[in-house]
């Protein structure tokens, strides 16, 4: 998942965890940890990946603390489900190139970017764990990061 202010882009793999696809964007806002929650379950979700936004330099910010509190109360949502908590550092400018280079003009990437850049994101985590034979990122535990 690629969570923004706004948006929430959604991905998928297939069943064996070779291959990530865009699968939906969701409001930001009331109903949202539900409507993904009704997403993992209709896609039989085995682990959660959620973006966290740390700045180049490698700091997190106020869009880290974010990911963290939201991955948090989806953690809790959709417990024994786990949930992880992975750099998505540039996923959104590559997500754009991607559709640009694509021919989306610029409304058209606007409606696919957050499932595009999700879709990126999980990417990165398939390959890392087929690669390292551990899960990618963090795991977030109980409601909070451990």
């Amino acid at each position: 998942m690629d969570v923004g202010t706004v948006r929430i882009g959604v991905a998928r793999s297939d069943p064996g965890g070779l291959l990530a696809s865009p699968l939906d964007t969701v409001r930001r806002g009331a109903g949202d940890v539900g409507e993904l929650a009704r997403l993992a379950g209709e896609n039989e979700a085995m682990e959660i990946v959620v973006g966290l936004a740390i700045g180049l330099a490698g700091h997190e910010g106020k869009s880290a603390a974010d990911g963290r509190s939201f991955a948090a109360a989806l953690a809790a949502r959709l417990a024994p489900v786990p949930v992880r908590l992975l750099d998505e550092r540039f996923t959104t400018v590559l997500a754009h190139a991607a559709l640009e280079q694509g021919g989306h003009g610029s409304r058209a990437r606007r409606q696919a970017v957050d499932k595009a850049a999700a879709a990126l994101l999980l990417q990165g985590a398939l390959d890392a764990e087929r690669s390292t034979g551990e899960p990618a990122g963090q795991l977030v535990a109980g409601g909070a990061t451990a």
